[in-house]
Parts: structure tokens; C-alpha cells; sequence
């Protein structure tokens, strides 16, 4: 059987002395061919001894260029084994005398899949967690939906995304669901275009990515109440889980990702300030008596820069985060339960019932829409949306009630 190996390799630019231009050497049993590439790095880039691009320093003016660099380079790699696996099964005695005519017209294009790894770790390198997480989701669901068959940038087309479509609805996914992550994939595509590394056709032109009204997500203030008072043992997981609830609450709606990375110095003069996680943006909140219980009750250990006893080995801090997040989440529905509520109750709860609650007290929606630190009022609209249908079943009411 055929043994096909293809490495990267440098050489000297002919153009300029401070580069190296960038080989592909094919070897196929005793045969061996030397292609060259369009692409050229700096000498210091070269990593000698595992032949390959050196990776970048964090935050230097390459780190982008090295990133999609290597995105092309496995992306032809990829498709170099594809024809020359090609050529073998149909036994070609020339399979490596024109490889370089065949790559000539495959090389230049973008995996899509590789493309959108470099999003992901843009996102992770920002320090945007979660944002990167939900790139990745959307990433794996097109790869389970190709059967992880890649595909150019330049490929995707609107019979191509409708496919998909088609595949998630018979996946019995909803509709918001789809369109979380068609609006990952449009992301990706935009970006590509706006890096100049495809031409736009507009692809998505006719998916229909809008958003659903979502079911009601945020309960009263009474029932904030109920839960509150519920008797736990205050030593116990379940207290934690509520105090998270209620913290989350009293910080305007701070989601538990924020809760989990506050660190000790974050309150100063009886102010807490921290970044949201999400989008980067800064915000300030007075820090009351309420807040300060609950910090008293659960204290960090003394070493530990964080503000809760959450994220205490450094190595795992993601995988302690989601396992603290999956805990509460099943106490808060048990609570839910136990307060017959008619949604399932969850820390994402909390930012809804901030936000309804603010609305119902007659704070003006630009209010809301800066104390929950939404980028724009249409994402606040989202969060208040139940509403709307809430004040035309009360008119309604009142104009039955006439008869």
C-alpha cells in the first residue's frame, strides 16, 4: 500500500532577504516532489527543528497574519491529500509530475473550518470566554451536519446553509436554536469578508436567522421573596445556590460567569466594578449591605484573589465554573418547584426578573439597558418582550370586563 506524506518546509525568498518562502514536500514511497507555495514568512517565524510556523508572542501585529496563515496552509495540506489519494486510486503514473499544476488552482482558498477555529481562539485570547464558547458550539454543529467533511469559505452557499437548516429541524432543534448558530456562521462568513480573504456573494441572504419572542423567563418579586426566606441549612450547597440567585439579583442581573471571576480588589470606596465577560464593557455598581452578607457567609480563601470560593485551582477554572453553574442550576429548579413556579428557575432567571422588575417600577428602558450593560435597547427589548403580551391581555381584560 501507498504511503503519502506531506511536510511543510522553507527556503530562501527570492524577493527578500529577512523572509523564507514556505514548500510543500510530497513523498509518496520512493517518489518525492517539491512544491512551491505563494506564501513567505519572516526568518524569526521558523521554528527549525519541528518544521513549522513559530507561534506568535501574545499581542504582537502578527499574531492575526501567523493565525490565518496557518489556517491556508492545513486547508491545502488537506486538499493536497485528497488529490494525491486521488491520483493513486485511478493509478497514475504522473501523480506527482502535475500535483503543482493541480495545486495551482486548488491553493488560495480558506477552509471554513479552520477559519472559524481562528475566531475562537481571537475570542479566548480577548479574554472573551463564553463568546469564543458559543463560536465552538456553533463550529461542531456544522461539522456534525458535514460529518466533519470541510469546506472553503469560498463554497458556502445558500443551498448549502438551508441544507443545514433542514438537518437542525430534523434534529428537533427550535427555532431560536438554529438561529444562534446561523448567526455564528454569518459572523464568521462577515468577518472573512471584512479581512478581505473572500469575496462576498451573500449567502445568507435568504436564511431566515431572526429571533423568537421567548417564553416568560422572569418570575415576581413576591416569589424572589418566597425564596429568599425558604429554611436551608446555611452551610449547605443549596444556600449557596440560592445566595448565588440573589446576588446575582441585587448586582442588576450579573451573570454568574461575571459572579465567578470577581475578585477581592474589584470593591473599592463602596463601589464594585468589574467587566463583563461577555463583551468587555466596564461597569460600576454601589455596593450595598445585602451584597456584603452574602460575601460574609461564603469567604474566599485568604490566598485567592477572587471575591467566592468558586474558582480555586487555576488549572481547571472553566471546568469548576461549569460544574458550580450546573449545581446551582439544579437547586434553583428543585426551588423552583417547591415555590410552584410555572418556569424553570436558573441564574439566568435572576437577570430577567432584574430587568422586568426595573421596567414594572417605571425605570426608563435606556436605564435597564446601561445597569444590565446591554451594547443597545434592542437587547433589553428582548429581555422584556413577555411584557408586551402581559399589558394586551390586561387591556383586553378591561374591554371584556365593559360587557
Amino acid at each position: 500500500m501507498m504511503k503519502t506524506t506531506i511536510t511543510l518546509q522553507s527556503g530562501t525568498s527570492n524577493l527578500c532577504a529577512s523572509e523564507l518562502q514556505l514548500f510543500f514536500l510530497i513523498k509518496c514511497n520512493k517518489e518525492s516532489k517539491l512544491i512551491s507555495t505563494p506564501y513567505c514568512i519572516k526568518v524569526n517565524e521558523w521554528d527549525e527543528i519541528n518544521n513549522c510556523i513559530q507561534e506568535p508572542l501574545a499581542g504582537t501585529m502578527r499574531i492575526r497574519q501567523l493565525e490565518l496563515l496557518r489556517c491556508r496552509i492545513r486547508w491545502d495540506i488537506q486538499q493536497l491529500e485528497f488529490v494525491v489519494e486521488e491520483c493513486i486510486k485511478k493509478r497514475k503514473k504522473e501523480r506527482l509530475l502535475k500535483i503543482e499544476n493541480i495545486y495551482q488552482n486548488i491553493c488560495g482558498k480558506h477552509s471554513f473550518f479552520y477559519y472559524m477555529d481562528t475566531v475562537v481562539k481571537y475570542y479566548k485570547r480577548m479574554e472573551q470566554i463564553r463568546t469564543g464558547e458559543t463560536y465552538q458550539s456553533a463550529l461542531n454543529s456544522f461539522k456534525r451536519f458535514r460529518k466533519n467533511i470541510d469546506v472553503s469559505l469560498e463554497d458556502i452557499e445558500s443551498e448549502l446553509l438551508q441544507t443545514y437548516v433542514s438537518y437542525l429541524k430534523g434534529k428537533g432543534l427550535s427555532h431560536n436554536t438554529t438561529s444562534f448558530y446561523l448567526h455564528r456562521l454569518r459572523a464568521t462568513y462577515n468577518r472573512a469578508i471584512d479581512e478581505n480573504l473572500i469575496e462576498p456573494k451573500f449567502p445568507f441572504k435568504r436564511i431566515n436567522t431572526s429571533i423568537e419572542k421567548t417564553v416568560k423567563r422572569a418570575i415576581s418579586i413576591e416569589a424572589i421573596r418566597k425564596l429568599k426566606s425558604m429554611e436551608l441549612d446555611e452551610s449547605s450547597s443549596k444556600a449557596f445556590s440560592r445566595d448565588m440567585f440573589l446576588f446575582s439579583f441585587y448586582t442588576r442581573g450579573m451573570s454568574f460567569i461575571d459572579i465567578a471571576y470577581l475578585k477581592k480588589k474589584d470593591i473599592k470606596n463602596g463601589m464594585l466594578t468589574y467587566r463583563r465577560k461577555k463583551t468587555g464593557q466596564r461597569l460600576q455598581i454601589h455596593w450595598e449591605s445585602c451584597m456584603q452578607q452574602i460575601v460574609n457567609k461564603y469567604p474566599a480563601f485568604s490566598d485567592s484573589p477572587y471575591l467566592f470560593p468558586i474558582l480555586t485551582n487555576s488549572q481547571e477554572e472553566r471546568t469548576q465554573y461549569h460544574a458550580t453553574l450546573t449545581r446551582i442550576n439544579r437547586h434553583l429548579k428543585e426551588f423552583g418547584q417547591m415555590l410552584e413556579l410555572n418556569i424553570p428557575l436558573t441564574m439566568y432567571v435572576a437577570r430577567h426578573s432584574w430587568a422586568t422588575t426595573a421596567y414594572r417600577e417605571g425605570i426608563p428602558l435606556s436605564v435597564i439597558s446601561e445597569g444590565m450593560g446591554h451594547e443597545s435597547e434592542k437587547t433589553t427589548q428582548i429581555y422584556l418582550a413577555s411584557l408586551e403580551n402581559e399589558t394586551l391581555d390586561k387591556a383586553n381584560r378591561q374591554i371584556i370586563n365593559l360587557i
